[in-house]
């Protein structure tokens, strides 16, 4: 028998994935509909600051909630949905990866150094 610690957001997720997969995809769909896309490719949220969701009792960030449904993927406590557009308002599945907060700083010096190549993207 093997025993692995899941902190409270990785719960959270599983149990969304496993339990109310399609009313959160929906939701996910729904958000990132309201949306308007950028030139760049981004998708913005029409708020002024990082647009939350609330799902099943919690709420977060929209990027992590549409980042987690859509490639069902357990996010815990300590991983960042890090932002490769380093837009902070865009919840562009395809501009969002999972990391570490180490990852993130080092997105964050790269951004000051090189600016974002949205080629890449």
């Amino acid at each position: 028998m093997s025993f692995t610690l899941q902190d409270d957001s990785e719960v959270w997720f599983s149990d969304i994935l496993e339990n109310h997969y399609e009313e959160a995809r929906s939701r996910a769909l729904s958000a990132l509909g309201q949306g308007q896309k950028t030139d760049t490719g981004c998708i913005v949220t029409p708020t002024r600051a990082r647009r939350k969701v609330r799902f099943r009792g919690r709420q977060t960030t929209a990027y992590r909630f549409i980042y987690c449904i859509l490639t069902r993927t357990v996010a815990g406590y300590d991983d960042v949905i890090r932002h490769r557009c380093h837009n902070p308002r865009c919840i562009n599945p395809e501009h969002l990866e999972i990391g570490t907060r180490a990852d993130n700083k080092h997105d964050d010096w790269d951004y000051a150094a090189y600016g974002v190549d949205f080629d890449l993207l």
